[in-house]
């Protein structure tokens, strides 16, 4: 049972066809489908992603999703957090980081954001082709509007300010291909959350992110909708590819019509996805710490601490002390909560003089500050 909302549009809930799932259905819709997440969760917006990927069957059929989600940064699959994002202003405003299953660079979202995924048989992959869709459904709905792909696979408005970047997933026989599309994205809020404080003492071999000039469409032009852009494109890919599909709204929530989404989110939760996945790293830094200054050497493989070398200089603190701090952080993961705690239970089972306890709480703020 599907409730018609109207000639264009319909909604998949989860109370209905309790005996097959989205797969299933999507095979009686035919080779064209165009669906939109009714979750602003990034979470479930990647796993929907990547359980339509792992699901359902791309060789004759090609699928536009188009999704929105509430404030996140969401990271390449090869990068480094610590040197795309700056967490701690992401931690005190509650935005959370998330690692999705593509390549390609570091990305803000918000609901002034549309993501966009074309899914094909890996034979059709064809980003050029998607995002012509993007740019001539933004032309028919304002033909004055300067806007191009670019051979980076980008879109620029007026030939400078990125509105769009892509990424992309080639499994053995399917393919994704998701890009962004600024609409009326926080920008204040985008350039501080993906601007790290410490890329400049992280030595690593993950993939950076290319950093660009961004504008809204909307900063042109405020006239536009979101619900009226994603109309555009969802007509104009119809157009490009020869279909005629409806917009069908999915809640990924519903296990029942996905079996297995709600594992495939809590995967994408995990520290060990979101931090771990992270390519091993090292931290070489110094640190002013009651002005005094502190060298600090680290190797991070696989989110946790592999070796750590802390240099201080003489009568700041005994060098047992210190010998056995660094033990400590040592096999542990390089996060500020877990290092806090390890320098709590470390300060209650050592007999330490006020001063050196005062030391080692300055020199745990320093090492936190670069997590």
């Amino acid at each position: 049972m599907i409730l018609r909302l109207s000639r264009k549009a319909c909604v998949l809930s989860g109370s209905v066809r309790q005996k097959s799932s989205l797969a299933t259905f999507f095979d009686e819709m035919g080779k064209c489908l165009i669906i939109k997440s009714a979750s602003t969760g990034v979470f479930e917006n990647l796993a929907l992603e990547d359980w339509i990927h792992d699901h359902v069957d791309l060789q004759n059929r090609s699928i536009l999703l188009f999704w929105r989600n509430s404030p996140a940064v969401v990271i390449g699959r090869h990068q480094n957090p610590w040197q795309e994002c700056n967490l701690p202003l992401m931690r005190r405003l509650g935005i959370p980081l998330a690692r999705r299953r593509s390549g390609g660079g570091t990305v803000f979202h918000d609901l002034g954001n549309i993501n966009m995924t074309f899914f094909t048989s890996k034979k059709k992959y064809d980003r050029h082709r998607n995002l012509t869709v993007v740019t001539d459904a933004l032309k028919q709905l304002r033909p004055n509007l300067d806007v191009n792909a670019t051979n980076r696979f980008d879109i620029l408005l007026k030939g400078h300010y990125k509105i769009s970047g892509t990424a992309a997933k080639l499994g053995r026989t399917a393919a994704y291909h998701h890009c962004t599309l600024l609409c009326s994205v926080d920008r204040p809020i985008l350039s501080s959350v993906l601007k790290s404080n410490n890329s400049q003492v992280i030595k690593s071999n993950a993939t950076p992110s290319v950093p660009s000039p961004v504008k809204n469409l909307l900063d042109v032009d405020p006239s536009l909708e979101i619900n009226s852009i994603m109309e555009a494109v969802a007509f104009q890919y119809n157009k490009e590819f020869g279909f005629d599909s409806p917009v069908i709204t999915v809640d990924p929530t519903h296990e029942s019509l996905m079996p297995g989404i709600h594992k495939m989110a809590q995967d994408l939760l995990t520290w060990e996805w979101v931090y771990g996945k992270t390519p091993k790293f090292s931290v070489c830094t110094s640190l002013v710490v009651d002005d005094v200054n502190i060298q600090l050497d680290m190797n991070i493989k696989n989110g946790v601490i592999d070796s750590c070398a802390i240099g201080i200089p003489e009568g700041w603190l005994p060098l047992e002390i210190v010998n056995e701090f660094t033990s400590t952080l040592i096999g542990n993961r390089y996060c500020p909560h877990e290092t806090t705690v390890l320098v709590a239970a470390f300060m209650r089972t050592h007999s330490l003089t006020a001063d050196v306890a005062k030391n080692i709480h300055r020199l745990c703020e320093g090492v936190i500050s670069v997590m």
